[in-house]
């Protein structure tokens, strides 16, 4: 079965446009975790829009379940923000994923390039690992670039699947699937667990595990926000966990 990890973002960046503590990180948290979910990923940004440090401190000191947190290990510290590799230091989260977005960019949109920055990111995949920490690697779609994962030490790549999403909705997505297919044949091949997210919804999810094989994880957050103001968190998760649940 494919485990669901419930990102949280939607849920701090509704919190932070009032400057106050509610919606409760953690009360969303507790929520999902009631409702079935079996992880919950954050992802802290410098600008601070989204889950913030402190919510990673937070969730990290007590959360019985897998916190898989998010972000670019060269994002440095600025005010408000330690730094990705420190937060990852102090929290010492089950996974890390590792995520090249620029600062200021709306959302993650493109794997790593780990023909250019292999050699950089080796190093921390090293130390995260040393602390324990599964690290995953954010990647399109593309077996090559799958391989050179397993090259740097990752226990995982976490499948962009933003641009599925996006064909699935008009309709065009059957030779794109076969890239995402590809892709995960040459990640279990090469010894790397197989992760997905990006755009996840109640539509484009059961078809994406069909017909993928081995994804052992998804993060879902925006499309699960979503769905949870119509249904309620507890039922968003459910009707998420029906997906993952293979047939009896």
């Amino acid at each position: 079965m494919t485990s669901l990890s419930v990102n949280l973002n939607k849920v701090a960046l509704v919190r932070n446009a009032r400057g106050g503590a509610r919606p409760s990180v953690r009360w969303a948290a507790e929520t999902c975790l009631r409702a079935g979910a079996h992880g919950i990923t954050l992802h802290p940004r410098p600008d601070r829009r989204h889950a913030l440090p402190e919510d990673v401190f937070e969730l990290a000191s007590w959360l019985p379940a897998e916190l898989n947190v998010e972000g670019n290990p060269f994002s440095g510290p600025e005010p408000g923000y330690p730094g990705f590799m420190e937060i990852l230091r102090q929290t010492r989260p089950a996974q890390a994923t590792l995520v090249p977005d620029a600062p200021g960019q709306r959302t993650s949109d493109h794997g790593w390039d780990l023909a250019r920055d292999g050699a950089r990111v080796r190093p921390l995949v090293e130390e995260l690992r040393a602390l324990g920490c599964r690290v995953s690697l954010f990647m399109d779609p593309d077996p090559e670039a799958i391989a050179r994962a397993a090259d740097v030490g990752a226990d995982r790549v976490e499948l962009y699947t933003g641009p599925w999403a996006e064909a699935f909705a008009q309709g065009e997505s059957e030779e794109l699937l076969a890239r995402y297919v590809a892709a995960a044949e040459r990640a279990n091949a090469v010894g790397l667990g197989v992760n997905a997210g990006h755009d996840l919804d109640l539509n484009n999810l059961g078809p994406f595990l069909r017909a993928v094989p081995g994804v052992r994880e998804v993060s879902i957050g925006h499309a699960l926000t979503a769905d949870a103001l119509e249904r309620g968190l507890e039922a968003a998760v459910r009707a998420y966990l029906a997906l993952l649940s293979p047939p009896p």
